[in-house]
């Protein structure tokens, strides 16, 4: 299968799916939206989706949970649980999954975007943390960071290549980063749409070398890493982690060095407050659900 015809086929599974989500849940989404790509976590998005604020520094929330092509009841608990749910019926990657999920947060009009993961590794208390710069208007970017904060993992292998990749992409990028791969990030919504995504998984890395080409105010916050609760981690090992990784964060590295000028700065100032942002006008309430 060619880039091209790959590229054809993500697009029709992103419209149906975005259709069905629309038909399902309205068009309208709160100033934040909270996106989870899920993979057969049954056993833990229920409680992840449920420990969402539904309120964030008086802007409500609404959590987005896009299904990759589960094979389980994932997408029924967390319904249950108040999540949107966008069911897509192919597993293509969790890249696939959160490019999925920013589209339908910016079509719904969100102003902002936190991303976290649907296994319960990540501490919802952390949410407004790393929120609350993007909110000020100090940062356009904003990742939690383990190695400022805590991390409950025993697996030396994985804590070193944290440390590893942190350094590469620090010498890289020339902006000092000490955690690349942290799941739960915040941004200005508009930002997802001026990086290029194409990575279906091991995407962490392409968005933070891209947001940081293009010009963008990117801050790291310390945060928690816990151990999963519920289920195995889609990755693979840690030498297939680490090479695919590697590969990520080489090729966008080039890619982003062959590409355009920086757009960040033509993007509204980090230093403007949320209620000046460029993003679109805070939706009418009503058609969409939220948690």
């Amino acid at each position: 299968m060619t880039a091209d015809h790959m590229a054809k086929t993500d697009a029709r599974i992103d419209a149906a799916a975005m259709a069905e989500f629309t038909a399902e849940h309205g068009g309208d989404l709160p100033p934040i939206a909270i996106v989870v790509a899920a993979y057969n976590e049954e056993r833990g998005i229920g409680d992840v989706v449920s420990a969402i604020p539904a309120v964030i520094a008086g802007h409500e929330t609404a959590t987005v949970v896009v299904v990759d092509g589960a094979s389980d009841d994932t997408a029924a608990v967390a319904r249950k649980a108040g999540a949107l749910v966008c069911d897509v019926p192919v597993n293509r990657g969790q890249g696939a999954a959160l490019r999925l999920g920013y589209r339908i947060a910016r079509a719904g009009g969100a102003r902002y975007i936190v991303t976290t993961d649907a296994d319960g590794q990540y501490d919802p208390a952390d949410i407004e943390r790393i929120l609350s710069p993007v909110l000020r208007g100090e940062a356009d970017f904003v990742t939690g960071s383990r190695v400022l904060g805590r991390q409950e993992t025993y697996d030396r292998v994985r804590r070193l290549g944290v440390h590893v990749f942190a350094r590469m992409i620090s010498l890289l990028t020339g902006q000092r980063i000490t955690d690349t791969s942290f799941g739960m990030r915040a941004m200005r919504a508009e930002v997802t749409g001026a990086v290029t995504l194409k990575q279906p998984q091991y995407q962490s890395s392409e968005l933070l070398i891209g947001v940081i080409s293009r010009g963008y105010k990117v801050l790291e916050v310390p945060a928690t890493m816990r151990l999963r609760v519920a289920g195995t981690t889609k990755k693979g090992g840690n030498l297939v982690y680490g090479y695919r990784y590697l590969r990520v964060v080489l090729g966008t590295w080039l890619r982003e060095r062959r590409g355009t000028a920086p757009s960040g700065a033509s993007a509204p100032s980090a230093s403007a407050s949320p209620s000046s942002s460029a993003s679109p006008a805070e939706p009418a309430r009503g058609s969409a659900k939220t948690k």
